[in-house]
C-alpha cells in the first residue's frame, strides 16, 4: 500500500498577520485583566468608605442626641426646682455637656462628609473601569472574530474598541 500524508495543520509561519492578531489579542487580553481587577477593587473602595460614611453619620447621629438629652435636662432641672440656686451647678453642668456634644457632633459631620465624598470618587472611578472593561472587551471579542472570518475589517475595529477601553481606564486611573 502507498503511504499516504495528509497535512492537517498550516504551517507555523502560514498566517503572518494571523500571528500579529494573536499578539494583539493576548494584549488586549492582559490590558482587560488589569482594568477589570482595578474596577474591582475600586468598586470595594467605594462600598468600604460609604461603610466608614455610615459609621460615622450614626456617630453623629448619636452626638446630637447626647446633646438634645442634656439640653432637655437642663430645662427640665431649671423649670422644675424649687430652688435655682441649689441646681445651678447641675444645670451648667447639662449645658456644657451639649455645647460639647454639638462640637463633638460637627467633627464627626465633618469626617463622615469627608468619607462620602472619598466613596462618590471612587464609584466615579469605578464607573470609568467598567466601560474602559467593556470596551475591552468588545475589542477583544472583535480581534478575535478575525481567526474565524480571516476579515481585517474585524481587526481594525477590534483595536479601535481597545484603545479606546485603554484611554478610558488609563483615566480611571488617572482621576
Amino acid at each position: 500500500m502507498a503511504e499516504l500524508e495528509i497535512h492537517t495543520a498550516h504551517g507555523a509561519h502560514a498566517d503572518g498577520f494571523g500571528q500579529a492578531v494573536g499578539i494583539l489579542v493576548g494584549i488586549i487580553g492582559i490590558l482587560l485583566a488589569v482594568v477589570t481587577i482595578l474596577s474591582h477593587r475600586e468598586h470595594t473602595a467605594a462600598v468600604v468608605h460609604k461603610t466608614e460614611a455610615n459609621d460615622q453619620w450614626a456617630y453623629y447621629q448619636a452626638k446630637k442626641t447626647r446633646e438634645h438629652t442634656a439640653q432637655v435636662g437642663a430645662s427640665l432641672l431649671s423649670a422644675l426646682a424649687s430652688d435655682p440656686a441649689k441646681v445651678a451647678a447641675t444645670g451648667s453642668k447639662f449645658i456644657q455637656d451639649s455645647e460639647k456634644y454639638a462640637k463633638e457632633a460637627e467633627a464627626i459631620s465633618a469626617v463622615a462628609r469627608d468619607r462620602d465624598a472619598e466613596s462618590k470618587h471612587a464609584e466615579a472611578r469605578a464607573i470609568r473601569f467598567d466601560l474602559g472593561e467593556g470596551f475591552l472587551e468588545l475589542g477583544l471579542v472583535m480581534s478575535s472574530l478575525y481567526f474565524l472570518s480571516r476579515k481585517r475589517f474585524f481587526v481594525a475595529l477590534g483595536s479601535v474598541a481597545a484603545a479606546i477601553g485603554t484611554v478610558i481606564g488609563v483615566a480611571g486611573l488617572l482621576a
